[in-house]
């Protein structure tokens, strides 16, 4: 089959690498890819978020199949442009319906739901400029520190950890006067929790699912989660603590539960969920949904998985998924993200990249790339997922700092601390 992959970011080559050694596919296309992603296929000069593009380059290529990588172009509903067009609503879309995606759209529609249907969470309140008041009594009921989300889409950086009170209402104004836009005109107000994250990952039909291995990922810049969020510095799996006992308790508590409200409330959802939980004495908590594959955990989830991609999502696609195998390596698996230069603030663009032909013992995966000049140059805050698969964690990381270090670019920034807290 034809294949039409949306996206340009590491998930994405991690993605294309993935689907380019399965034997069901003919032709891999990218739109619009990176310089990575044109190692496995031939990347098309489209936005994910050109709907009517899109379309077009489906018809013009003959694909059978697509498998949307990025939030934006599922919150914004491509689900629903493709069965609303009579030449489209055939082809196999993996990505949910533009509510179903509502899960990561919209901080407050995911916490509802969550409340609606008994998913164990932190306590929260929606504040917009009306109800601010309201927003600073609940902040008086909470402890310090005080978590503040943006509602909409913000990028990976509409979460903020606030240490006291005052700079908690002073961020809260900030949000609402239009730090963020329309993202920002409801804030959700949140419960702090403490304990230690991981990242769990289903793929689902809508009414059955098969659960992906799980990561760990590293939100801030600064080595020993300092500093500001990132999109992330880096991931692992498998994740000790998440043992049988554990995703017992996340499969009944968490997992099951949503499929089940998705299906009650008539939410159309073939593809991903992402679960970011938080561990709190033994119990898992839900903190958010995605409506997609994590990144960068999608590069170290994806080395795991030893079954064909492609035959999952047909299955996922066809309604047959439980016939489909999974087959998950015990091995471990670690990305080390390498940034340019004052990322996630400002930073330059267009530096040459060089000793990607010097990588023996990793699978490099672009995230922000591009070809230019006949070479390879930064085009992103994040820029390679160096990555590797081995039997033990001291042999993987030794490996991928190994290559890490045969990589440059002016500006290289990378934290040396990726997957030592495991």
């Amino acid at each position: 089959m034809n294949i039409l992959l949306l996206g340009s970011g590491g998930r994405e080559s991690a993605l294309a690498w993935k689907i380019s050694k399965s034997s069901r596919v003919c032709r891999l296309f990218i739109a619009p890819g990176n310089a990575g992603t044109a190692l496995f296929g031939t990347n098309l000069g489209i936005s994910a978020n050109d709907f009517d593009a899109v379309g077009g380059a489906v018809l013009a290529n003959g694909i059978d199949m697509v498998v949307v990588g990025p939030e934006e172009p599922l919150v914004g509903g491509i689900y629903d442009f493709f069965r609303q067009d009579r030449l489209l609503r055939d082809i196999p879309l993996i990505g949910p319906s533009r509510l179903g995606a509502q899960l990561e759209g919209s901080k407050d529609f995911a916490k509802s739901f969550m409340l609606r249907h008994g998913i164990p969470t932190a306590r929260y309140m929606s504040v917009t400029r009306d109800n601010v008041d309201e927003g600073h009594l609940f902040l008086k009921t909470l402890h310090p520190p005080y978590v503040l989300k943006v509602d909409g889409l913000a990028a990976g950086k509409g979460v903020l950890i606030v240490d006291n009170f005052s700079d908690a209402v002073r961020e809260l104004s900030a949000i609402l006067d239009g730090r963020f836009g329309k993202s920002g005109e409801t804030v959700v107000l949140e419960e702090f929790l403490s304990g230690v994250e991981c990242s769990v990952f289903i793929l689902t039909d809508g009414d059955t699912y098969k659960i992906l291995p799980v990561a760990k990922d590293y939100k801030r810049i600064g080595e020993g989660d300092v500093g500001p969020n990132t999109g992330g510095m880096g991931s692992v799996s498998p994740v000790s603590f998440a043992d049988s006992v554990f995703m017992e308790k996340v499969e009944r508590r968490i997992i099951a539960p949503t499929v089940e409200g998705l299906r009650k409330e008539n939410i159309t959802y073939r593809g991903f969920i992402f679960f970011g939980l938080i561990n709190t004495g033994g119990d898992p908590q839900l903190i958010e949904y995605n409506c997609r594959l994590g990144d960068p955990e999608t590069e170290s989830v994806v080395l795991r998985i030893e079954s064909d991609l492609v035959d999952l999502l047909e299955g996922v696609a066809v309604g047959d998924r439980l016939s489909r195998e999974l087959r998950i390596s015990n091995d471990f698996s670690a990305t080390v993200m390498l940034v340019s230069g004052g990322y996630p603030g400002s930073y330059e663009v267009g530096e040459a990249i060089t000793g990607l032909d010097g990588v023996l013992d990793s699978t490099v995966f672009h995230a922000g790339t591009e070809v230019r000049g006949g070479g390879v140059v930064t085009s992103g805050g994040r820029v390679l997922a160096v990555s590797a698969l081995g039997s033990s964690k001291e042999s993987v990381l030794d490996r991928v700092y190994r290559d890490v270090g045969v990589i440059d670019f002016r500006g290289k920034y990378y934290r040396r601390d990726i997957g030592f807290d495991v």
